[in-house]
């Protein structure tokens, strides 16, 4: 919005710019697909050489478009220079229309090629060297933008569902809930999750992993919440596991507790902790919390390998 000299409106809204950059599989498309759910607006692969335009073509608050927007960029863009970059940032920092920053999403070399060799990708700087000379070329490239960015998230021991939780305590938008509450699932086969105050094991029920017809589905399915439910132990455990959530989230944020991550396990992360997620998840929004709702595992291939090995649960 500019005032009637064409300058700049100091009483206006500033436009919320957040520029996403980092090393090549550190999780950058994950960190946009989460801003954009948040009502972000997004622009990936961005020519950072056209920020100023972008920036000059943004509408004004005045005119409802005050949506954040948030650039990705990285080492693949054409003509990315990272000390153009910052030139550029400096010199846009000094608009008052614009409040501006930099996240840059890093990750230990070895992990980058633990992800690079598991998903068979080639490095865009390796050529036809190892995938570390790729990873070394462009941890050098970057250097000066991640000792620049003001924001720095290290996912190195992160899963994608950990990084989501991160990306939305970060820039959720300020509502009238002081706490944010995200419930997940996962698979106690795959690993417990790193971040969690809650855990509830739902390995007590009924396995729908050992009728045929049920393996393939998941907790999401119709049939494999009915069969879940049939189990005489379910009711009786919800409840009680509801109400003391019930009891324990408003004690948290009276106690100033920003963030409660509970998570509930199963074997492979597909059928009863996605179901009772879900379900207490349900059970939360019709008393009036806003809970994330992430299922770690629900991508996964069917656990038949990870399951069938082990004693059967009955």
């Amino acid at each position: 919005m500019q005032d009637e000299t064409g300058n700049p409106d100091k009483g206006a809204p500033r436009q919320r710019v957040l520029l996403v950059t980092g090393m090549l599989g550190a999780g950058k498309t994950t960190a946009l697909r989460v801003l954009e759910d948040l009502g972000w607006e997004i622009v990936d692969n961005f020519p950072i050489r056209l920020l100023d335009g972008l920036l000059e073509s943004t509408p004004s608050a005045d005119h409802g478009g005050a949506a954040p927007l948030a650039i990705g960029f990285d080492s693949r863009t054409r003509g990315f220079d990272p000390t153009r970059v910052i030139s550029q940032v400096k010199a846009l920092e000094g608009r008052e229309d614009i409040e501006l920053n930099t996240l840059f999403l890093d990750c230990s070399s070895q992990e980058l090629e633990r992800r690079y060799n598991e998903t068979r990708r080639r490095h865009a700087l390796a050529s036809d060297t190892p995938v570390a000379t790729g990873i070394r070329a462009e941890r050098e490239m970057l250097a000066p933008l991640r000792r620049w960015a003001e924001l720095l998230i290290d996912t190195s021991g992160y899963t994608s569902n950990d990084l989501q939780r991160v990306i939305r305590e970060r820039f959720a938008p300020a509502t009238g809930e002081a706490m944010t509450v995200t419930v997940s699932s996962f698979g106690f086969s795959r690993g417990m999750p790193p971040v969690a105050d809650l855990v509830f094991d739902m390995r007590f029920l009924d396995n729908p992993h050992w009728d045929p017809t049920l393996r393939p589905q998941t907790g999401q399915d119709p049939d494999v919440g009915d069969y879940i439910r049939k189990d005489p132990a379910f009711d009786e455990a919800f409840t009680r596991i509801r109400d003391l959530l019930l009891l324990l989230l408003p004690r948290y944020r009276a106690q100033g507790k920003a963030y409660v991550h509970i998570a509930f396990g199963c074997t492979g992360g597909r059928h009863r902790s996605v179901f009772t997620a879900e379900q207490v998840a349900l059970a939360l929004r019709e008393e009036g919390f806003s809970p994330t709702l992430l299922h770690r595992n629900l991508g996964s291939r069917a656990a038949d390998l990870l399951e069938g090995g082990l004693r059967r649960e009955k």
